[in-house]
């Protein structure tokens, strides 16, 4: 199918995409409305049109992060992808849905912008007020050495996500033993830190993501890359609006 073709099956009746109003939550935060700037360089999506039965929460966009702070070119709590992984994870959503669950994603592009921003943060010191939340046992000058960050991410390609799965009937994330973004070894898939119950649902999403053509990330379970992704090579910096 052609990227026209998949545009033309997104619209809905005669209301125009240009001007469609989505409404997103994000981090605990009170609902807002935005309007989708569509500016999108060719060959990417906003991820909610997709699959609108998954859930959305953006961290990056809100406080609630490592950082403390919204990160730079998040002006939007949207989730954009390549078409390609857009469809991928589709399919992974569908599979779930047929179990009674479905996706929350908590990011997906990064623009470079994003990265440079943390490499800034990385280096102050002194700013340490999410160390308890995020990254207790680890100094966070070393977040990049030791492969919780990186200076040119899979995420500024487009077909990098981080997300985890939604028991759809009681709405509660399932217990992966870890929660999103903890930057510690019980992150990682090898992690004997786990309980069976813990690592039968990281093996559940770890699974459905590999039956759909992505490939994990040794370091935090919720990490997953498109294998064949568009943009192997380039690193994207507009921003999410």
């Amino acid at each position: 199918m052609s990227i026209m073709s998949f545009w033309k099956k997104l619209t809905v009746g005669a209301v125009s995409l240009a001007l469609l109003v989505v409404t997103v939550a994000n981090a605990g935060a009170a609902e807002e409305q935005f309007t989708k700037k569509r500016q999108l360089p060719k060959g990417f999506v906003y991820l909610d049109e997709v699959m609108p039965t998954a859930e959305f929460d953006i961290r990056y966009y809100s406080e609630y992060n490592f950082a403390g702070t919204r990160i730079d070119g998040y002006w939007a709590p949207l989730p954009i992808m390549t078409v390609e992984t857009a469809k991928a994870l589709k399919k992974v959503n569908d599979e779930l849905e047929k179990k009674g669950y479905h996706l929350k994603v908590y990011d997906a592009y990064r623009p470079q912008k994003a990265v440079d921003h943390f490499i800034r943060w990385s280096q102050d010191a002194g700013d340490t007020k999410m160390k308890k939340t995020f990254y207790p046992n680890v100094d966070k000058r070393n977040l990049f050495k030791l492969g919780y960050l990186a200076k040119k991410s899979g995420h500024s390609r487009g077909s990098t996500v981080d997300l985890t799965i939604v028991e759809t009937k009681s709405g509660k994330e399932l217990d992966m033993g870890s929660p999103f973004d903890l930057l510690d070894e019980i992150s990682s898939h090898g992690t004997k830190r786990i309980s069976a119950e813990q690592k039968a649902n990281r093996d559940l999403l770890k699974n459905v993501m590999i039956k759909h053509g992505f490939k994990s990330y040794s370091k935090e379970w919720w990490h997953y890359t498109l294998q064949k992704e568009p943009f192997p090579a380039k690193y994207f910096n507009f921003d999410v609006q």
